[in-house]
């Protein structure tokens, strides 16, 4: 599936339009029956612009009117500029004339994972439900397996039984609305303009939020990588405590003097990021808070990224009064906070108070837990897992205003040796390996890649994120408003990782 959405004019050559009559110019934009003051007007107006689908007539658009099934598919194929796929025999047995207007959709459709086989026929004449087409734009979207996992979110609907974490999924992506504030109506079929208005939304939400790069830089060759970051933390002080918690700048005078020059250099807004572990809390919130202004200061940073891992969960109020102590410190300065987002299914919001620390501070920057499996031949451990992503997003919608919201993406691989972890591996070694025979994958499941090898006589693998695997967890930040991706090893983000 291509995630980037374009647009391209031989769509709207294409024979039949979704009523079955020939196709109106793209550019009709004014339709007799639908009213300017009508709720869907402007994405009518968009929808016919953009090619996506035309009007019943030159003059009509056919408001009211619901939409087949195969005229959904006609429309995804067209919203996400898919491959046309035309083979010999269609999958359904309903499906089999090459000639039909729709034949190409559906097996396009079916061949992106937007429909499933689950039963031999397709029903093309059918009026598409609500519920039909939450489901195909979920899968359309790569996020079928997702729906089928993440069950600790669901939508306030009473009236939806089968398909309900796809339609559950749909809504809290933004992408749906209920017909009330309990009920989805999913057997209802689907107008013409109401896919207009949610193929409207999707679209805005997949083109129209741009995505900031923080980068954490910790020596000279990360400083060498910095094009296209907006924002750079650099990694030069910790905290240390000796009756008093202290901010002390542990990076050698020419490296940090290197690395800064190079943030100068690239225009990028400088943080300084001071780290450490539950020690930092031990002393008074006001003395920390101002201690870490001061070292902002005396620095002429443009503000701070403070991360204090291995948090208690009796610590939680401490860091919040020391955040927003911090925030109060700090002025017009700028004020990151690192938090391990919650992990599982069990709505447990973790050691980190993310609604108040979200309030205080200009980001908050989550690190989602990987995912680990053993007990197999294979380890199974895929970074930032999608459905832990999506279960993190999810839990926090309506906590956190998204847009202040920074997710951490992981550029380094992950080893295991059998049932142990055995380290990391960077970009050039990956490539390494790969290019050394070991056997490459790309698993859908987990939208992660691997490579996997003979080592010591046990199963080695080294699990990560290439650029597909990537532009997925993007493309996921970008439905749920996320204004920004945090990158911890900056050399290893702009090298070609190995892809199968």
């Amino acid at each position: 599936m291509k995630m980037q959405i374009q647009r391209i004019a031989v769509w709207a050559l294409l024979v039949c339009l979704l009523s079955g009559v020939a196709p109106v110019p793209a550019a009709a934009a004014s339709f007799r029956d639908v009213p300017a003051a009508s709720w869907a007007a402007p994405s009518i107006q968009r929808c016919v612009q953009q090619g996506w689908f035309q009007g019943e007539s030159a003059t009509t658009f056919g408001m009211g009117h619901p939409m087949t099934r195969a005229a959904f598919a006609v429309v995804l194929c067209r919203f996400f500029d898919w491959e046309m796929v035309t083979p010999q025999k269609g999958t359904y047995e309903d499906v089999q004339d090459p000639d039909a207007w729709y034949f190409s959709a559906v097996e396009t459709a079916y061949a992106n994972g937007a429909i499933t086989r689950q039963t031999d026929t397709f029903r093309p004449a059918d009026s598409i439900t609500r519920e039909e087409m939450a489901a195909m734009l979920v899968r359309a979207l790569g996020y079928g397996t997702i729906a089928g996992l993440a069950q600790a979110v669901s939508a306030p609907f009473t009236d939806t039984t089968t398909n309900a974490g796809y339609i559950a999924m749909a809504y809290e992506l933004g992408i749906v609305n209920g017909t009330s504030g309990t009920t989805f109506a999913p057997d209802r079929a689907a107008t013409r303009e109401q896919v207009a208005v949610i193929l409207d939304r999707l679209d805005q939400k997949l083109s129209g939020t741009t995505l900031s790069q923080l980068g954490i830089v910790s020596s000279v060759e990360d400083a060498a990588a910095l094009e296209d970051l907006d924002v750079v933390a650099v990694s030069a002080a910790r905290f240390t405590y000796s009756g008093q918690t202290q901010v002390n700048v542990v990076m050698e005078e020419e490296t940090l003097s290197r690395i800064r020059a190079a943030v100068e250099q690239s225009g990028a807004t400088e943080l300084l990021r001071v780290s450490g572990g539950s020690l930092a809390l031990k002393g008074t919130p006001a003395t920390t808070a101002e201690a870490l202004a001061a070292a902002v200061r005396q620095g002429n940073y443009d503000g701070i990224l403070l991360d204090i891992s291995s948090l208690q969960d009796n610590q939680q109020t401490q860091l919040t009064k020391l955040v927003q102590q911090t925030a109060a410190k700090l002025g017009d300065k700028l004020l990151y906070v690192m938090a391990d987002a919650p992990a599982g299914d069990t709505g447990d919001t973790g050691a980190y108070d993310l609604a108040a620390l979200g309030r205080a501070a200009d980001k908050l920057v989550l690190r989602v837990e990987a995912y680990e499996k053993t007990g197999e031949e294979l380890a199974v451990a895929p970074l930032e897992p999608m459905e832990e992503l999506y279960s993190v997003l999810a839990r926090l919608d309506g906590v956190v205003a998204p847009e202040k919201l920074s997710v951490c993406i992981s550029t380094r691989g992950v080893c295991w040796t059998g049932e142990k972890r055995s380290g990391t591996m960077d970009a050039q070694e990956i490539r390494a390996q790969a290019e050394d025979g070991a056997e490459g994958y790309y698993s859908s499941r987990y939208e992660a890649a691997y490579l996997t090898w003979e080592k010591g006589g046990k199963q080695a693998v080294v699990w990560y994120l290439d650029s597909r695997a990537m532009e997925v967890r993007e493309q996921l930040l970008r439905l749920f408003g996320v204004g920004q991706v945090c990158f911890q090893n900056v050399t290893e983000r702009t090298t070609q990782l190995p892809e199968f």
